[in-house]
């Protein structure tokens, strides 16, 4: 039987490949838009960004799942994670803040 610490280290890495395959497969969308389009036009730091911005989403809401020991409390913080996500990507993406 597997110890305690050594469950928590797989769970948290299986938890991190997930995390890190969604990231790429949502990067692969840009990615083939720009072989077929002029309109998408994303540079190595468009990528960077946009893989750091999902990569430290989803490891705060790990965080969260965590933390928050009610499935209601889960959810609230996946919201609120998302909005900020969303908000941060729309600012970077056409600068909607500050316009």
């Amino acid at each position: 039987m597997k110890s305690l610490t050594a469950h928590i280290h797989s769970t948290s890495a299986r938890h991190l490949l997930v995390i890190l395959g969604v990231t790429g497969l949502f990067l692969l969308a840009p990615l083939l838009a720009m072989q077929f389009t002029t309109q998408v036009t994303w540079t190595a730091f468009d990528f960077a960004a946009a893989a750091a911005l999902l990569i430290g989403t989803g490891l705060l809401f790990l965080l969260a799942l965590r933390a928050f020991p009610t499935r209601r409390a889960r959810i609230g913080a996946g919201v609120a994670l998302a909005c900020g996500m969303l908000l941060i990507w729309a600012e970077l993406a056409v600068g909607i803040v500050g316009a």
